[in-house]
């Protein structure tokens, strides 16, 4: 059943690639680029995230970035809770929107595996569940997060949103990312300027949490990430850049 699931896919898109997709400026990331995050737990650094974009793949005829997102934990701590968490995407180039999306999460004793492929012009995603109708443009939450590292925050208000739809576990859900301003933040990497943004995120296996979540990009071009600080149950937890090369159009080091 899943392989007739997957031939559907590849046949429907197949016959739809040539419709015209939409395209996106995109000032903000490129082939090559890695970053490197300590994951801090108050005072202690209890693992390490990475972020890379090694490659592009053609998808019916369009160029995709292929990002890569990695948490694992700090060798100390994993005989206490050993973390290997794994997200892939493949971002469509031009139009900066998904065409393929995988999660494997080891946590402790918890495993999870999810991956979806996405018709962009027919409205379908299609997972080892089966297909399921989506909106045109509807992302990962990898795909999320790039998307609005490509988008223009130069004339954005406080408390203003940008609204995107999420697909994840087979359901769409509501993803409003509202912008908070700007503030300069010194973390290992250096020193940045840099806009806060916050995704109101329902679902979706990265971000989710028990509280607010917010995240500082270079006030530029680049959107570069290089702080999330995320509240859990019991305190909070912050990832901080320390490391970055290949980064498309940054400026915003002081």
């Amino acid at each position: 059943m899943k392989n007739l699931l997957l031939i559907f896919f590849i046949l429907t898109i197949s016959v739809s690639a040539q419709a015209k997709l939409r395209t996106i400026p995109n000032n903000s990331f490129k082939t090559g680029e890695y970053l490197k995050f300590n994951v801090d737990y108050g005072f202690i650094t209890v693992g390490e995230a990475e972020i890379d974009i090694p490659n592009t793949k053609t998808f019916f005829d369009r160029k995709a970035h292929r990002v890569r997102f990695r948490v694992k934990s700090k060798p100390f701590f994993d005989t206490f809770f050993k973390v290997r968490d794994r997200y892939e995407t493949f971002i469509d180039s031009a139009g900066i929107f998904p065409w393929r999306f995988e999660q494997h999460v080891r946590e402790g004793k918890y495993s999870k595996d999810y991956s979806a492929f996405f018709n962009q012009n027919k409205g379908i995603a299609v997972s080892p569940k089966g297909e399921f109708k989506i909106k045109q443009y509807t992302h990962d939450i990898v795909s999320a997060f790039f998307f609005i590292r490509a988008s223009d925050f130069s004339k954005a208000k406080k408390g203003s949103k940008i609204h995107l739809e999420n697909f994840f576990a087979d359901k769409t859900f509501p993803l409003d990312v509202v912008y908070h301003g700007k503030e300069r933040v010194k973390v290992k990497a250096g020193t940045f300027d840099c806009i806060i943004v916050e995704p109101l995120v329902t679902d979706g296996g990265l971000f989710k949490s028990e509280g607010r979540i917010l995240i500082w990009l270079t006030d530029d071009q680049a959107h570069m990430p290089v702080k999330v600080n995320t509240e859990i149950l019991i305190g909070s937890i912050d990832a901080e850049l320390v490391y970055y090369k290949n980064v498309k159009n940054l400026k915003a080091k002081r």
